[in-house]
């Protein structure tokens, strides 16, 4: 059964003349994208800030690349310090301290460690659409409680009209792009999926962040799961545990690993994170245990198709306005300060 879902949503995606159209879209985009000769940040110019998060030392700003269409938008992140080789990346005579004040037995400095060492995470996203630019903005947060009848009314609907494309996605499965950045791979067509570093880690092993794409196409979010889809979450359960226990030695035990919902993009997809980094979307209104989702199709097949489930939805996004429309959220509100 499952092999035939699979193949007709394959033979769909061939045949089906939006989907030439979208590709065509996206070949369009790519063609006119700032990526392919980007040196520096010389050319960006700045238009607002959409998000400064000092919590997290996140700086999200929307602006536009001189010499090309559309806006863009640079996320810029503090790395999170590494504890290997601190003698030669912070100790030493090449950190220059400047300083602030001193009080009795307290000193505040400014430290200036070598450029090398002190890079800040970037991510550039060109062309931004309307879309992503909702996304990272800071803007008032809503939690819906979704029933299975409200899914199927008013986020389904607005999923099938609305939802960023997909084709990174694809590239990564196909081996277009990224092929190097992979750290596991299972090629079954049912169960198996990729197992590669997200955008938004840096590298360090104290902010270890990774995603398990499943081969199979077509599901969503964990609202399609069912029991036909065990055997895809506990082999992505127990190969991916088993391959960052080998290559980066994070037992099982300290990785945090779940899905979100509502999901970012919607083809089903899996966080591992290390359990002592606070990763984003990691609450209660957003994450759900991959040992827990696996635990409640156990007990009922259907369960996600029947469960009411809650998420938060930011004001500026559109799903907020279909589930306004629906009497289901109030009237746009001023954010508490």
């Amino acid at each position: 059964m499952a092999n035939a879902e699979t193949n007709t949503i394959d033979k769909e995606l061939c045949v089906n003349p939006k989907k030439f159209k979208s590709e065509n879209e996206d070949s369009k985009r790519i063609e006119n994208t700032v990526h392919q000769n980007l040196k520096d940040l010389s050319k960006f110019k700045l238009k607002r800030v959409i998000n400064n998060n000092a919590q997290k030392k996140l700086l999200c700003v929307e602006g536009t690349f001189t010499g090309y269409d559309g806006s863009a938008l640079v996320l810029l992140e503090k790395k999170a310090f590494v504890e290997d080789n601190l003698d030669e990346h912070l100790f030493n005579d090449s950190s220059i301290l400047s300083k602030e004040f001193e009080n009795d037995l307290y000193g505040n400095y400014n430290c200036f460690p070598l450029v090398k060492y002190n890079s800040i995470k970037t991510t550039i996203i060109h062309p931004a659409t309307e879309k992503h630019i909702a996304k990272f903005e800071n803007q008032p947060v809503h939690i819906v409680d979704e029933t299975a009848e409200l899914y199927k009314e008013v986020t389904l609907t607005h999923l099938n009209k609305e939802q960023f494309s997909l084709q990174w996605v694809y590239n990564i499965l196909e081996h277009k792009a990224e092929q190097e950045r992979i750290v596991f791979e299972d090629l079954d067509p049912i169960t198996g999926f990729v197992l590669i570093p997200d955008l938004k880690w840096d590298g360090s092993l104290e902010t270890l962040y990774l995603l398990a794409i499943p081969m199979q196409r077509g599901i969503k979010s964990i609202r399609d799961l069912n029991d036909l889809h065990l055997p895809l979450l506990k082999n992505i359960r127990d190969s991916g545990t088993k391959a960052i226990s080998t290559k980066y030695g994070v037992p099982t035990s300290q990785l945090r690993i779940y899905f979100h919902y509502q999901p970012s993009f919607y083809h089903l997809h899996i966080h591992f994170t290390y359990l002592k980094y606070d990763a984003p979307g990691i609450f209660t209104e957003k994450a759900h245990l991959l040992s827990t989702v696996i635990n409640n199709i156990e007990l009922m097949g259907d369960y996600y198709s029947k469960a009411t489930l809650s998420f938060a939805v930011k004001e500026s996004d559109t799903l907020f306005a279909k589930y306004q429309e629906h009497g289901v959220l109030p009237v746009k509100s001023a954010e508490v300060k």
